[in-house]
């Protein structure tokens, strides 16, 4: 199913888990040549920018969060 060598291009949630394995420089070279041999630059390109924003949205609102309960 997740052999590199289909010529399906990748899922949705596979690469979802492909940017998030990048993000924290896990991502295996399987999946990295099943990306790079079938995947859409641009899918990774909207997917990473997308969970960087969510990524940073959530460390803000953690910080936002411990100041808050600390009086700050």
């Amino acid at each position: 199913m997740d052999d590199p060598v289909d010529n399906k291009p990748p899922t949705l949630w596979q690469m979802l888990h492909s940017v998030v394995a990048a993000a924290f420089g896990v991502q295996s070279g399987k999946n990295r040549a099943r990306d790079f041999t079938h995947g859409k630059p641009s899918h990774f390109v909207i997917l990473g920018v997308l969970f960087t924003a969510i990524f940073v949205l959530t460390l803000f609102g953690i910080v936002k969060l411990v100041l808050a309960l600390a009086g700050v």
